[in-house]
């Protein structure tokens, strides 16, 4: 079954909110076996919305729409669908008054229900309701010459729980016993290309498939299998992860959900090991990532943020070493990795400091590690704009600091 979502809303178009329901959908949709091929969102305009429909029509079984059933004059989803089918729209009063009655005992909105929100319970022949219990808008299930329409309202709470009571249960019946996995394999020190050319022939495959994608972190590699069920799926895609680990071994950080900070937790409690960082030009995106993960409490001490020279000397930083290396130095890093491991009592000290060229979007990035077993430095050169070179710079310290644990703890 191929399946083309259709979000609706201008307010995305414009990008005042963010379409999480379509994640959310393209998520749920490879568990069924379904394959979607398009997204493809639209604007409060009927004639558009239309000929949208009309295009998923030709190239999808099922279509799932989103947005567009609420009680207002630019609300024009169950209008445009009614067109495209050549159905008249017709008010269900059992549907209206089921609506009333939600609106007396649950709505926040005290006072007379307008009359606007009598369309939500507008419907066409070919419709089966679905039940919104959370909202006044209803959902569609439409079969016909041998599609599938599915309408679900615009609020995510409401959108998922509608889908998880009213169209998985239909879907399931109606799926081939076929499901979609992927895994992602996480990397980094290479760049997009190169891991391209590594794992070319495992590219080839037709199932599982292969694709190579860059992020803040490094490149993912994400293995996708269909098959007739989940353990044959997640064999073809350990097969394949095997050949790639034997390729990229020494480049693969995590998969999946893992993030640096969170790789980086696990080693430290593994190791029974603390850490406190002390950073200047991160802005305390360093102190915020590592503390976001979760157990941080278990290993984390602290981080302490400081912007200039004289909030460097207050914790522990000599003065002479920045006279005579500058602020922002590699053996000031050293110093400020020392200097909080020592006032936070912690097992590791992990430095972060830069210059930034806010004309040329680069930046000489300096981390320091230090403990009782060791002290190192690193000198990194990044590119971007400010908030991808601070990303980056976290990036680096928490990639530094798992080498070493690896290597020499």
């Amino acid at each position: 079954m191929k399946a083309e979502i259709i979000p609706v809303g201008t307010e995305i178009l414009l990008g005042n909110i963010v379409d999480t329901n379509s994640s959310f959908l393209a998520n749920q949709l490879p568990l069924l076996g379904i394959d979607l091929y398009f997204i493809s969102t639209v604007g409060d305009n009927q004639k558009r919305l239309i000929d949208t429909l009309k295009r998923a029509w030709q190239r999808a079984d099922l279509i799932i729409i989103t947005g567009g059933l609420g009680p207002t004059q630019d609300d024009i989803t169950r209008e445009a669908i009614g067109k495209m089918l050549g159905e008249e729209l017709k008010i269900d009063e059992k549907l209206w008054q089921g609506i009333l009655r939600w609106r007396s005992e649950f709505s926040h909105y005290p006072g007379k229900i307008a009359q606007s929100h009598k369309k939500q319970a507008a419907t066409i022949p070919s419709a089966q309701i679905i039940r919104n219990r959370i909202g006044t808008a209803p959902g569609w299930w439409i079969e016909k010459d041998d599609h599938i329409i599915i309408v679900l309202p615009g609020p995510p709470d409401e959108m998922k729980l509608m889908w998880q009571e009213g169209i998985l249960p239909k879907l399931k019946r109606r799926a081939s016993g076929e499901v979609i996995l992927s895994r992602v394999i996480k990397t980094f020190q290479l760049g997009e290309p190169n891991v391209d050319e590594l794992v070319a022939p495992l590219s080839k495959l037709s199932n599982p498939t292969l694709a190579t994608y860059a992020n803040p972190d490094g490149v993912y590699l994400r293995i996708t299998a269909k098959a007739k069920g989940k353990t044959e799926a997640q064999r073809l895609i350990f097969q394949s992860e095997e050949q790639i680990r034997k390729i990229l071994s020494s480049y693969i950080w995590g998969v999946d959900d893992d993030t640096p900070a969170s790789v980086i937790g696990e080693l430290l409690k593994a190791k029974s090991l603390s850490l406190a960082t002390m950073e200047s030009c991160t802005e305390g995106l360093l102190c915020n990532t590592i503390a976001s993960s979760k157990e941080s409490h278990t290993y984390f001490k602290g981080g302490v943020l400081v912007c200039c020279d004289e909030a460097k000397a207050v914790c522990g930083v000599d003065t002479s070493i920045m006279r005579q290396y500058g602020e922002e130095s590699i053996q000031v890093a050293n110093v400020m990795a020392n200097a909080v491991r020592s006032n936070l009592k912690a097992d590791i000290g992990m430095s972060v400091g830069g210059n930034i060229d806010y004309h040329k979007n680069c930046s000489d990035i300096f981390i320091g590690l230090s403990s009782d077993k060791f002290e190192q430095a690193f000198t990194h050169t990044l590119r971007g704009n400010l908030s991808r070179i601070k990303q980056r710079a976290v990036n680096a310290a928490l990639f530094d600091l798992r080498r070493i644990l690896l290597e020499e703890i």
